[in-house]
């Protein structure tokens, strides 16, 4: 009987260690994008901010990020949004610069 007991024991103890919140812990957390992800978005965004400045400039708009649509409502996962808006208003910043202030757009 003790035996049986024993082995139930371990049997319940080998369960349990095998779903400890340790190992759930160990895999990536939910709201962080994998390696590769953020570069590409960064990218995309800033490249995005470059292409809105240029779209304004030869639209004769008055340059302001608040008015482009892809800024204000960019099409990316919730927890990347305020990544790709940041991104995305250095590149507009960049190419207002570019195009209003260094000789036009190239």
């Amino acid at each position: 009987m003790k035996l049986r007991h024993a082995i139930f024991g371990f049997a319940i103890s080998f369960a349990t260690l095998a779903y400890t919140p340790a190992a759930l812990l160990a895999q990536e957390p939910w709201y962080q994008p994998p390696g590769e992800y953020q570069p590409v978005f960064d990218r995309q965004a800033f490249h995005d901010g470059i292409e809105g400045a240029r779209k304004d400039f030869q639209n004769r708009r008055r340059p302001d990020v608040n008015n482009r649509h892809e800024y204000l409502h960019p099409h990316v996962p919730g927890f990347e949004r305020g990544a790709y808006q940041d991104e995305f208003r250095r590149g507009y910043e960049v190419g207002v610069q570019r195009i209003y202030f260094d000789g036009g757009p190239r």
